[in-house]
């Protein structure tokens, strides 16, 4: 496993985390991503740690906590020997305060997640959204303070603008708060909008990429082929109507582009996508999933081997689609994208 810093903190994490969104498959929509029991999570827990895979990603909203529980039970015994990167801001309840970025929740839901992962801090916690309602001041305020009571090390966000992110990053500069090391994004060779401002914004910040969904939502596995219909049990057929939007045409030509660099390079399609993603600028660590041990062995199959140069060319040929005002714009103009 390579070992990589998370933005410029000093924490180093694997170039690969672990997702637990499968883990309890409370309700339709994660009961599509899978359905973990407290057994078979420890055992892929397990699996991982043996290929130097230690940093656990979680969140509140994961089956109304149960991912959470269930993660905690998994690691007993190996406190020592992981990182937990957990997250809250979704809604939690009916009630009011039920959700967002404002002292009364998160002081609630971090309580609540220490007790369901049983561990007396997190390593890294991160806001699941951007919360437009509450003040960035009283959100990082409230985090430095969990910081100080040493319940949490390292603090990052997730699903944040580019804006939202560099103003809260102004005012821990300017009330000397912790800073966000670390932005949760999506990212994938099927969606490529992170490139366009937030990577930008990571560079010159120092904010490492906890890339989720890098498979593009299950999309990019190779199994989600032209003419076919999506296989029982995925995600795309179970929720269709859920995870990032995408061009039907262009997917396809995505997969066929990967299918020619697996024929090349004797690597599975996943591996390939991976891989492009670990070569990408600001890159920390990629969250991947799996409902079972075959699936987390294929997907610990990125590490460890560089494409080619020609074979990123021809997966960012394939993956290319226009940027938004003002990138397509500034592109015109090289010489003043790069730092001399």
């Amino acid at each position: 496993m390579e070992y990589r810093r998370l933005g410029h903190s000093g924490l180093r994490v694997p170039a690969l985390s672990f997702g637990t969104g499968t883990f309890g498959g409370s309700g339709d929509f994660f009961k599509a991503w899978g359905n973990t029991d407290a057994s078979g999570a420890s055992r892929l827990v397990d699996i991982c740690l043996d290929h130097g895979l230690t940093m656990f990603d979680s969140a509140s909203g994961y089956s109304a906590g149960l991912a959470e529980e269930i993660l905690g039970q998994a690691i007993k015994g190996k406190r020592d020997k992981v990182l937990i990167s957990t997250k809250a801001t979704f809604p939690t309840g009916p009630g009011p305060n039920d959700y967002g970025s404002s002292r009364q929740y998160l002081t609630e839901a971090i309580d609540k997640a220490l007790k369901r992962l049983q561990v007396d801090h997190i390593d890294l916690f991160q806001l699941h959204g951007q919360d437009y309602n509450t003040p960035v001041e009283e959100t990082l305020a409230t985090l430095d303070g969990f910081v100080k009571a040493g319940k949490i090390r390292y603090l990052g966000c997730s699903n944040f603008s580019g804006w939202h992110l560099m103003k809260s990053l102004a005012v821990s500069d300017r009330y000397g708060y912790p800073r966000y090391v670390a932005h949760q994004a999506y990212y994938s060779l099927l969606n490529r909008d992170y490139e366009w401002e937030l990577m930008p914004l990571g560079q010159d910040q120092g904010v490492g990429a906890v890339v989720w969904s890098p498979l593009g939502w299950g999309k990019l596995t190779g199994r989600i082929r032209r003419g076919q219909p999506a296989p029982a049990g995925t995600r795309a057929a179970q929720i269709p109507e859920t995870g990032p939007r995408y061009e039907e045409e262009r997917l396809f030509r995505i997969v066929d582009a990967l299918d020619a660099v697996a024929k090349d390079t004797g690597k599975t399609i996943p591996q390939i996508a991976l891989n492009w993603l670990l070569q990408q600028k600001t890159i920390s660590t990629l969250i991947i999933g799996a409902r079972d041990e075959k699936q987390l062995l294929d997907n610990l199959g990125a590490v460890g081997w560089s494409l080619s140069a020609e074979h990123r060319a021809a997966l960012e040929a394939a993956s290319d689609v226009t940027p938004a005002y003002p990138v397509w714009h500034q592109r015109g103009f090289p010489m003043l994208n790069e730092k001399r």
